[in-house]
């Protein structure tokens, strides 16, 4: 594999360039370097510059990065365009990366083959953030809404919150495809209180929303555990019991104790496994229904009247 010089002052001032741009540099800032055409397309040839897409180029060797294919995106589309949408939302931590393609938003309309570029205003929404030009959080979270089911945008909302990130100016925009979504989800989701960890977690959660059973709290810290699932109202912890961390030893002993002190302290504890929540839905649905309807005392029999 090529290795990359820099005896020579010039490749110097490459080499640091690219370590800047997660090893990628564009053909314009190489001619602002002083190389030539030829002098590229010679370097091109020798293996020491490698085409990622129209005039962008990784330096030394081939190998992209996450953060390099978004930084490869990013410079394709131009100055003044910036890394959007899912993609964004990825480099941001607030949604999984399922290596799907980058999107990017230009303020011009560009066809770039491989990348999904949008053509939008970005007015000062635009940020850096490992060095890659993004959307702020609040654009990214605007613009998630247009591509994304309910559920993901409120994970990512409890991400944001989890993460710390600035919010300001989240709100709906006026013509977006996901303004009314977005609208719906702002005024009756509190963003933190559903943070799922685990897949098991997220498919209880959806059983809850599916069955219409009110939702509770996620992840909260009740007699100083950390419980799963929680209605105050109802005095009812439910815990989610996937095989990872509930299949060893040490869970088996510990467990009975934690749900013994809960109980203690006037909560009822429930738990289901995996395969209940993932083979037996509807039995979990209604028992969990069982467990949140009040509890309704017998009425009282009339006494006989005295003859």
């Amino acid at each position: 594999m090529p290795v990359f010089s820099t005896e020579h002052p010039l490749d110097a001032r490459l080499a640091a360039l690219a370590a800047r741009q997660h090893g990628l540099v564009t053909r314009g800032q190489l001619v602002a370097l002083g190389l030539g055409t030829s002098a590229i397309d010679e370097r091109a040839e020798r293996g020491r510059l490698h085409r990622v897409h129209r005039g962008v180029y990784k330096v030394g060797y081939p190998g992209l990065t996450r953060n390099g294919k978004f930084m490869a995106a990013v410079l394709a589309c131009g100055d003044g365009s910036a890394l959007s949408h899912l993609s964004a939302a990825v480099l941001w931590g607030i949604v999984a990366d399922r290596g799907a393609m980058v999107h990017v938003t230009a303020e011009t309309r560009r066809r770039v083959r491989g990348i999904v570029v949008h053509e939008a205003p970005l007015q000062g929404e635009r940020v850096r953030r490992a060095g890659i030009a993004v959307t702020t959080p609040a654009r990214t979270l605007v613009d998630l809404a247009d591509v994304v089911s309910r559920r993901t945008l409120e994970r990512a909302l409890d991400e944001a919150e989890y993460l710390g990130l600035d919010r300001t100016g989240l709100q709906p925009r006026h013509g977006r495809t996901g303004s009314g979504l977005l609208t719906s989800v702002l005024a009756v989701h509190r963003p933190g209180t559903t943070r799922t960890r685990s897949e098991l977690e997220e498919i209880f959660l959806a059983l809850c929303d599916d069955n219409g059973l009110p939702r509770p709290e996620v992840n909260v810290g009740i007699e100083g555990y950390e419980c799963d699932f929680v209605w105050r109202d109802a005095m009812l912890v439910v815990e989610t019991d996937g095989a990872a961390a509930h299949g060893t030893r040490r869970a088996r002993e510990r467990d009975p104790r934690r749900d013994a002190r809960l109980m203690l302290a006037g909560w009822r504890v429930w738990r289901v496994s995996y395969v209940q929540v993932v083979r037996e839905p509807q039995a979990v649905a209604r028992e969990l229904s069982a467990l949140l309807t009040p509890a309704r005392r017998p009425a009282a029999r009339a006494s006989p009247r005295p003859r």
